[in-house]
C-alpha cells in the first residue's frame, strides 16, 4: 500500500524474473511527503490511472519500454486504453524487486547504505526519481534550493538567476533519492554511485528522460495544457534493460498548466502552504536532518487539516477534466478544463 494508490501482487518478482501486479489507484492524496491526508479527492485515481495508461501506451509506440500490461476492466479482463468502455482505476504491470538501502546513523547524521546496487544487478527498481524541468514555475523547488545554497546555477546550466515563471531555453534534467525516509537531491554523480550505474547507463537515463519528457509535452499540447515539469521512475529488466515504471503523465507525476493556472497537486500544495501544519512539517524536517532522525513525521506536533469543501469539489473536477482532455475522450462527467480552471481561478479570487 503507498499513499495513493494500492499493489496487489498477482506473481512475485524472482531475482532474475519479472512478475506480475496491479495497481489499484485511490482517490487518497500526499503532499509534501506526508503520506495519506485527511480526506479524498473523488474521481481522482481512475483519472490518474486512465492518465498513466494513455500515456504509456504512447511510449511504447515510440519504443519505449515500460512495465505497462494494461487495463482491468469491469470484467476483469486486461485491455488496452481504446477497448476500455468505462473508467477504471486498476493498471496492470509487470513487478521488478525493491531493494531498499540501509539506514544507519554516523556522526549523528541519518545516512543509507546503498551497497546492494551493483553494475552487475538486474531485475530491480532504480532508487532515483529522475526530474525533467521546462520551465520554473512558482513553487519549483529550485528556488529553494538556490536561496538555500543547496544547488549552484552552473549545477542547473542556468547563466542568470531565474526567475518564477521563467520558461528555461532547454530542460533540466534533475535527480533525488527515492527509498529513504524523504526525497533528497543529490548530483548525477552520486545518482550514479548510489544506484550501481555505469557511466554509459546514467548516459541512457538522460536520453530516456529526454524522450518521455518530448512525448508527454506532446500530448499536454494537445489539450492546452503546458507540461512545467514531472518525474518518471524506472527500473532494469531481468536482462538489466531501462523501462519506465511507476505511472507517467499524470497530475502527481506532472505539474502542468492551463493558460497560466495550474492544473496539478500543486493546487492543494498552494493551499496546504498557507496552513501552520506546513510550517510544522518544514521545522520536523530540518530538526530531523540535524539531528540524524530517521522518522521526521515524529517530530511534527500538529496534522494536517482537511481541505476547504468548495475546494476540493474543484480538484476533483479538474482531475477528471484533465483526463478527459489528455486523452481526448469524455470518460468522466465533468465540466470542461476550461470551465473548472475559470471556477478555480474564481475561486482564488474570493480569497484574496
Amino acid at each position: 500500500m503507498g499513499s495513493v494508490k494500492d499493489l496487489e501482487v498477482i506473481k512475485k518478482p524472482t531475482r532474475d524474473c519479472m512478475g506480475v501486479g496491479r495497481f489499484h489507484f485511490s482517490d487518497r492524496y500526499s503532499v509534501f511527503d506526508w503520506g495519506e491526508m485527511p480526506d479524498q479527492i473523488e474521481g481522482k485515481g481512475a483519472a490518474l490511472c486512465l492518465m498513466g495508461s494513455y500515456c504509456f501506451e504512447k511510449l511504447e509506440k515510440k519504443g519505449i519500454k515500460t512495465h505497462y500490461r494494461g487495463l482491468v476492466d469491469a470484467t476483469g479482463q486486461t485491455v488496452r486504453f481504446d477497448e476500455l468502455e468505462r473508467p477504471t482505476s486498476i493498471m496492470e504491470i509487470s513487478l521488478v524487486n525493491v531493494y531498499r538501502p540501509k539506514a544507519y546513523i554516523e556522526g549523528g547524521k541519518l545516512k543509507y547504505d546503498y551497497s546492494v546496487y551493483t553494475p552487475n544487478l538486474r531485475n530491480y527498481l532504480i532508487p532515483l526519481e529522475i526530474i525533467y524541468r521546462n520551465s520554473l514555475p512558482e513553487g519549483s523547488s529550485v528556488f529553494k534550493r538556490l536561496e538555500r545554497g543547496l544547488i549552484t546555477l552552473k549545477e542547473l546550466g542556468l547563466d542568470h538567476m531565474p526567475k518564477p515563471g521563467e520558461k528555461l531555453a532547454k530542460p533540466i534534467f534533475d535527480v533525488s533519492t527515492k527509498l529513504e525516509e524523504g526525497d533528497r537531491y543529490i548530483t548525477w554523480e552520486e545518482a550514479q554511485k548510489i544506484s550501481g550505474l555505469t557511466s554509459e547507463e546514467i548516459d541512457a537515463v538522460k536520453a530516456l528522460l529526454s524522450d518521455v519528457n518530448e512525448t508527454i509535452t506532446e500530448i499536454a499540447q494537445k489539450s492546452g495544457l503546458v507540461n512545467e515539469d514531472g518525474k518518471i521512475e524506472l527500473a532494469f529488466d531481468s536482462e538489466r534493460r531501462l523501462m519506465v515504471v511507476d505511472v507517467v503523465g499524470t497530475l502527481d507525476e506532472c505539474r502542468f498548466t492551463y493558460q497560466g493556472v495550474h492544473v496539478s497537486k500543486e493546487i492543494a500544495r498552494v493551499y496546504y502552504r498557507q496552513t501552520e501544519w506546513y510550517k510544522a512539517v518544514e521545522d520536523a524536517k530540518h530538526k530531523a536532518a540535524e539531528k540524524g532522525i530517521k522518522d521526521w513525521k515524529s517530530l511534527c506536533n500538529t496534522s494536517p487539516p482537511k481541505l476547504d469543501p468548495k475546494l476540493k469539489t474543484i480538484i476533483s473536477e479538474m482531475y477528471m477534466a484533465a483526463a478527459n482532455a489528455l486523452t481526448n475522450r469524455k470518460l468522466f462527467d465533468a465540466p470542461s478544463l476550461a470551465e473548472t480552471v475559470k471556477k478555480y481561478k474564481e475561486y482564488m479570487d474570493e480569497k484574496l
